[in-house]
């Protein structure tokens, strides 16, 4: 009897499979690849602008990317993942060929801006018709394709929030892009492109994590004393 009272007594072990969220620095390492993900991220783009201001749009166009293979092919090598040299491969492959092919240098970066409006208005019509896309990103990267948050008002509220904020910065950065794009201004396209990708990511990301795990807390029920 008394081992059935203690058994009783004793709080219930929480399930194995509620495991806690991420911290906000391994999400956020996660999702940009960590310090050299950014820089392998970067570099080939960085090739290519002073590559064409030193020499021409063909020295460009080649040594961007075989930098982007070379990176990728090292990843690959070392067995490490290979997700974000992928996606800087495949966004400076067609830039690339896009430019050799119009024989203008500023093509390079045509790619960037055209996928930043999309994916822009993507977002803001997601949160207008109340499915907040980084609400559903969140459930696939962050909690494992689980969506309790669609039967939670606020964190409704809050990821449709989040949304519109990606959006409009989203939209603001590439239009930035656009008008230097549209006026030819070729090396000052480059050095936007470079300092209006990560920073504003990664702000929005730390904004995201932050505001999505405060009102988690919040919403979590105060346990009674002695529950």
């Amino acid at each position: 009897m008394t081992t059935g009272q203690d058994r009783a007594a004793q709080p219930a072990t929480p399930p194995e499979d509620d495991e806690a969220l991420p911290t906000i620095a391994e999400q956020m390492a996660d999702q940009l690849g960590g310090w050299r993900g950014l820089v392998e991220s970067s570099i080939p783009v960085v090739v290519f602008v002073v590559a064409n201001i030193i020499g021409d749009l063909r020295l460009a166009v080649i040594a961007s990317v075989a930098l982007a293979l070379l990176i990728a092919g090292l990843r690959l090598a070392q067995r490490r993942p290979i997700r974000h040299a992928v996606n800087g491969l495949f966004g400076v492959g067609i830039g690339a060929a896009i430019a050799w092919r119009t024989g203008d240098e500023r093509d390079f970066y045509l790619p960037g801006i055209l996928y930043g409006i999309g994916y822009g208005i993507a977002l803001l019509i997601s949160a207008a018709v109340r499915q907040p896309l980084v609400g559903w990103i969140w459930s696939v990267l962050v909690a494992k394709g689980r969506s309790e948050w669609r039967t939670d008002p606020k964190l409704v509220r809050t990821f449709t929030r989040l949304t519109v904020l990606w959006g409009v910065v989203w939209l603001a950065k590439v239009g930035v892009q656009a008008g230097l794009y549209l006026a030819h201004q070729d090396t000052a396209l480059g050095v936007a492109r470079l300092a209006l990708g990560y920073p504003p990511y990664a702000l929005l990301l730390l904004i995201t994590v932050w505001t999505v795990r405060r009102v988690t807390r919040e919403s979590q029920p105060t346990p009674l004393p002695g529950a």
